[in-house]
This record gives structure tokens, C-alpha cells and sequence, in this order.
């Protein structure tokens, strides 16, 4: 618990369940404790200070010198008896309007995944149940360390930013794209390229950069089987003209590189295929990207891509990603939990501690031979970090502990049965450390959570109400949910 003095509250009555306890002084000293920085030097300080004035990082130092220097004009100095200091997670890929699904298209294929139960899903959705979607994703969000995601595509922006705005949270928020394809509810099937296009820089003009410059709009596509060229190729220029960044699901499942290779002429599939047309660019976030050969990971390296891998999903149904590979030729790779439909938990740290697992595993079945090296701890935090905040193209500001950057950091307590003894604290953070093991969390330097307590809004009533809307949803929807055992 952080003994600092009581912060100025107020209540926000147009948002349910609104506690909003959010102003920070104007300095505040955290000391005596460990500091990852996460910089170019990799530099960890076992007795570290770190100042935080307004909204950004203004003093990074030993405890000694930090004390020395800004100890008179502190605020507030917060002793963290040794505490472990480490930058906000960014989550580069989840779908928080999903998030009122969660548990509705479990043990399913893709395709069914997508036509029988998350479309009816998605197209039955209101703003309001987008708001309140977003909100219970954005709380288990925090409560694993996360200060930044990456939306992959959802209903209702609007919703979407009011609650980003409420949660305090940092957020580069996508429209689902599409406009051709099997299988889409009516309403979807009549959108237009044109209309998709209109309907997203409408949205940039009037959400980006605002709650104080924690929103991003990026341009979505959904998938390659639900986008025609004229599609692709202007959002490729829409986002070119805004400085913007495109979230698209590449790769997925063998299915959709046989229907590229099938429809559009190409002789592997996706990435070929985007390759081919001049999409693959440095501003594009390409999630997943599962099925890919040799030939695509260079093209997705010389272009710049992004990836972001999502361990839980992909080992649910879609395979193996060649992530070694990918990092090997250079590529950004970062991590994203996916949405609730599709993992169930929406906590970066056990992506983080899947993610090596995964890779480490993959060695074995791909090559027959054991890597224990493969995908290292330290890899793996950079990937929740510094290379998440690249992804998303905010790493000048965020995804390390550097002066002059955001205040966006998280508190980690160590002294639990889950991570003692700590002998080496990289291995600890990635291979040991639980999402309960977080107490604080800071973003654009306000404290949205402290001592495991969300700040921004009353959990409680978020989760009665998201009970409620969940269920007409559903209902909405026409899914129902067969009982898997004899319920009696």
C-alpha cells in the first residue's frame, strides 16, 4: 500500500458506477526501489528513485541521488521498500468489445468461431453495451499491468473511447472492417469500401488524440477474406494521409492462405499477396501471422511490419507462429492476450509466461531438438514493453523508464509465495510473477489503481451490470450455450 497523501476525489454521475480518483501532485518521489527500465541499456537499478512530475518521468536515478535532488520539492515521497518498478504492458492485440462473450465460442474452429457465434455477437451490439464491454475489459486489463492496448477491431468507437477516457487507460482504438464475404449478418454485407473508409476518418476527427492525448484511432481490417483491394489499398492510402497505424488479423488458419492462393493468384497467400499490392508497411500492426513461410517473413521484415502474437489464442486455433523466426529477421514482436472469446483471460503476464513456453516447445516439435534459449526471459519483457510500445508507434513516449517520457509504470510486490526467493529478477518477473502480484498501476501520471483497488470507477457495479447486458446480448443474438455435462 502506498502511503501517500489522500488524493482529490470527485464523482462523475453521467457514468455508471463512477469513482474517479485520479489528481496526482504536482511531484511525486518513488524510492528505494528496483527499477527495469527497459532503455537501450538495459539498465536495472537495485536502489532506484524515479521522479514523476505531471504527466511524465523527469528524474531516474539511485535512491540516494534522486532523494538528494528532488527530496524538497517532492509532493509526495513514497518509500517502496524494495518494490519492483516496471514500465506499463502494452497489450497490442484485444478486442475489448468482445469482452461481454467471453466463454460463448469455446472448442470451436475458426470459421464457426466467426460465423455461428462472434458475428451474431458483434452485430447485435449497442454503444452502451460497447461502453460497458470495454470497461470490463479495460478493469482485468489494469489488474495485470496493462497501460496501453491496442484495439483489434470492434463495434461502437464511440463507446469505446468513453470508457477508455473513465478507465484512464492509453489506447490506439479500430473500427471492425469489411466489406465483402461469406457468412456476415445483413447490416455488415452492405457496407461499401467508400463506407468503410468515411465511417473511420470520421472517427479519427473527432476521437484522436483526445482524454488528454491517451486515444490513437487506427484504421482496421478484419481479415483478407472479408476485404476487397479497392478495400486494402485505400485504407493502405487513408492511413498514409492521417499518420496512422492499421490493425489487421494476417495469417490465421491454413483456410484463408488456400482461399488467397484460390481467388487472388498468388502461390503461397497472404503476406504474398499484400506483398504483391504494396500494403505491407511500417505502420501496419499484422496480428497472429501463424502461417507464414520463409520468403513472407522477409517480406514482413523489409516492409517494417509489426506483428503481435498472441500465445493463448493461437495455441487455441490457429498453430504454432514462426516467432523466433520473426524476431530473428528483425521483426517488432509484441504481445496481446486477443479477445475474450477467444483465450478467456485478458492478462499480459501469463501471455508473457505462455509465450516463452510456447516457443521453447515449438524448437522441439519443428526441429526435433530441445532450445531452451529460445525466446529468453528478457526477450519476452521486451516484447510486453518497449517492442509493444513500437508496435503501436508511441514508443517515444511509452514502453520504457526514460526521462522526459509518459509516466506509465507499475507497481510489483515480489514478497508473496508466488515469487519468492527471487534470485534473478527478469526470469522472476516473466516466469513467476501472477497478474495478483501488481499492485499499482500509473498511467499519463495518474495512479488508476492502488493497492490492487481500481481507482477510476466502482468494480463491483461494472460487474453486476455487465452480468445483465451479457445476458440480453445473448439473447439478442440468438446464442445459446448448451450445457457441456448433466446439469441437473
Amino acid at each position: 500500500m502506498l502511503n501517500s497523501r489522500a488524493l482529490a476525489a470527485h464523482r462523475d454521475t453521467t457514468l455508471p458506477g463512477a469513482t474517479m480518483e485520479t489528481k496526482i501532485a504536482e511531484v511525486t518521489v518513488l524510492h528505494n526501489a528496483v527499477i527495469v527500465t527497459m532503455d537501450s541499456e538495459n539498465r536495472v537499478f537495485r536502489n532506484g528513485g524515479i521522479v514523476v512530475v505531471k504527466d511524465r518521468i523527469q528524474g531516474i536515478d539511485q535512491s540516494a541521488k534522486i532523494l538528494e535532488n528532488f527530496g524538497a520539492i517532492a509532493d509526495h515521497i513514497i518509500d517502496l521498500h524494495g518494490q519492483i518498478i516496471l514500465p506499463g504492458f502494452i497489450n497490442t492485440h484485444v478486442h475489448t468489445s468482445q469482452q461481454l462473450g467471453r466463454g460463448i465460442a469455446d472448442d470451436v474452429d475458426l470459421v464457426t468461431w466467426l460465423h455461428d457465434r462472434i458475428w451474431p455477437y458483434e452485430s447485435n451490439m449497442t454503444e452502451a453495451d460497447s461502453y460497458l464491454s470495454t470497461l470490463l475489459c479495460g478493469i482485468e486489463l489494469i489488474h495485470s499491468g496493462v497501460t496501453c492496448f491496442a484495439e483489434a477491431g470492434g463495434q461502437h468507437v464511440s463507446g469505446m473511447a468513453r470508457a477508455v477516457e473513465l478507465l484512464g487507460m492509453r489506447a490506439c482504438l479500430a473500427e471492425s472492417i469489411m466489406d465483402c464475404g461469406q457468412g456476415l449478418p445483413e447490416s455488415w454485407a452492405k457496407r461499401t469500401a467508400d463506407d468503410c473508409i468515411k465511417s473511420q476518418k470520421d472517427l479519427y476527427k473527432e476521437y484522436n488524440n483526445s482524454a488528454d492525448g491517451r486515444i490513437r484511432i487506427w484504421l482496421g481490417i478484419r481479415q483478407i477474406m472479408n476485404s476487397t483491394d479497392d478495400l486494402l489499398l485505400a485504407t493502405r492510402d487513408a492511413a498514409k494521409d492521417l499518420c496512422t497505424g492499421i490493425h489487421m488479423h494476417v495469417a490465421e488458419i491454413p483456410y484463408e492462405n488456400q482461399l488467397v492462393k484460390d481467388t487472388r493468384e498468388v502461390d503461397h497467400g497472404t503476406v504474398t499477396y499484400l506483398e504483391k499490392i504494396g500494403f505491407l508497411q511500417k505502420n501496419l500492426l499484422a496480428a497472429h501471422t501463424v502461417w507464414v513461410n520463409d520468403a513472407e517473413i522477409s517480406f514482413l521484415s523489409k516492409a517494417g511490419v509489426k506483428v503481435s502474437h498472441c500465445p493463448a489464442a493461437a495455441m487455441r486455433m490457429l498453430g504454432f507462429a514462426p516467432v523466433k523466426e520473426m524476431i530473428t529477421a528483425g521483426i517488432c514482436v509484441s504481445l496481446g492476450t486477443d479477445g475474450a472469446p477467444s483465450n478467456n483471460r485478458m492478462s499480459i503476464v501469463d501471455e508473457m509466461y505462455l509465450a516463452s513456453l510456447i516457443n521453447k516447445g515449438r524448437e522441439v516439435f519443428a526441429n526435433g531438438t530441445t532450445d531452451p534459449t529460445a525466446l529468453p526471459a528478457e526477450m519476452v519483457l521486451k516484447m510486453a514493453t518497449i517492442d509493444g510500445a513500437k508496435s503501436v508507434m508511441w514508443d517515444n513516449e511509452i514502453g520504457s523508464l526514460e526521462m522526459g517520457k509518459k509516466a506509465d509504470l507499475i507497481i510489483i510486490d515480489p514478497s508473496s509465495w508466488s515469487m519468492v526467493p527471487i534470485h534473478d529478477c527478469i526470469s522472476s518477473l516473466v516466469y513467476c510473477m501472477r497478474s495478483e502480484n501488481i499492485t499499482c498501476v500509473m498511467c499519463n501520471g495518474q495512479w488508476i489503481m492502488k493497492g490492487r483497488k481500481i481507482l477510476t470507477m466502482d468494480e463491483a457495479d461494472i460487474i453486476s451490470q455487465a452480468k445483465h447486458a451479457s445476458s440480453a446480448l445473448l439473447n439478442r443474438a440468438g446464442i445459446k450455450i448448451r450445457p457441456r455435462m448433466n446439469v441437473l
